[in-house]
Order: structure tokens, then sequence, then C-alpha cells
């Protein structure tokens, strides 16, 4: 569905039975694409000694400590995520490049979750939508109550909404995949 010149994202909204004011029904978690996202990822890391080197060749596009905390006090936003745990390091910056992405649910109970670009081929566009359902299906709140999912819909950025089956969905099983 995706008409513009540039390569849309593929993004997911699930609406789901839950309200967020309270705290055992809060939905914040992440999810691992194991497609990707299609969005290169720029990871900064706060570090010092030894680990400086370790974080430049695991992958880290910006690193440094003292200095880096200033410019990024001065309004410098060059990156994407920024990750200040020296020993979780490697693993963080691995995930983050390899298509590791964080939702929530917003005030009205709905996650918005992009799971691809417009460009992906079917099957792994299918892939990381069943990882990312999955997933806040495991990661359903204590709190939620009767029934969970009221709506599920993707889409381009730009496009119209598509309506998803729920059940179908999540009983889903691709032929070629793992998932």
């Amino acid at each position: 569905m995706a008409s513009t010149k540039f390569v849309e994202t593929a993004e997911a909204h699930f609406r789901l039975n839950i309200d967020p004011k309270y705290n055992d029904q809060q939905l914040r978690a992440t999810v691992n694409l194991p497609k990707g996202t299609g969005q290169t990822v720029r990871v900064a890391i706060l570090t010092q000694g030894e680990k400086f080197d370790e974080a430049k060749n695991a992958g880290a596009d910006l690193v440094g400590g003292e200095e880096l905390i200033g410019q990024i006090k001065g309004g410098f936003m060059e990156f994407d995520k920024l990750i200040a745990t020296p020993d979780m390091m490697p693993q963080a910056i691995e995930e983050f490049k390899m298509g590791k992405v964080e939702y929530r649910a917003d005030k009205t109970g709905i996650v918005h979750l992009p799971f691809g670009k417009s460009d992906f081929s079917e099957e792994d566009l299918l892939v990381n939508l069943l990882a990312a359902a999955k997933s806040v299906e495991t990661n359903k709140p204590s709190g939620a109550k009767g029934v969970y999912w009221k709506s599920a819909h993707i889409c381009s950025s730009m496009g119209p909404s598509i309506r998803l089956n729920i059940r179908e969905m999540l009983d889903f099983k691709p032929a070629t995949s793992n998932v």
C-alpha cells in the first residue's frame, strides 16, 4: 500500500483493553525483530578507560565520557540510542543494531510499533509482525482483565490501514520461519 517516492515504514497499531493510568495495566517492553527494522541505528556509548576500545570494536558509532556528556548537555543529539552500562555494552549495541525495538502503550491503550520497511519481502514483514504481536501478547500487564486485544491494524507510513484478524494473527505459523 506504500505509494510515496521514499521507502515507507511498515507500522502495526494494536488497540488493547488496558488503561495505562493504572500501574498494573501499563505495557512497556522491547522486541527483537528477526529481520531488523530497515533503519540505521546510531549508537552512542558513555564510557571510559579500557571499555572505550571495546565499545568501538562492538560497533558503536560514538564513544565518549565527560566530553560527550558536555556535548549532549549542549544539545548534541546525533544518535538514536545512548548506552551507559559498560558490562552490558557489547550485547546492547548488537541488539539495537540488529533490530531491537522499544514499545509502550500510549495513554489510550494503543501500541504503535514499526516492524520494517515497505521494501522488505512479504515473508520478512510477516516474521517481524508476528514477533511484535507475540511480544505484546507475552508482556500482557497483570491488571489487564477480560478481552486483551480490541483490534490490530497495519499500514505504511503514509498509507491506509488494514485491519487484521487477531486470533488468526496470533495462531499463525509461517512455513519457513521459526517464530
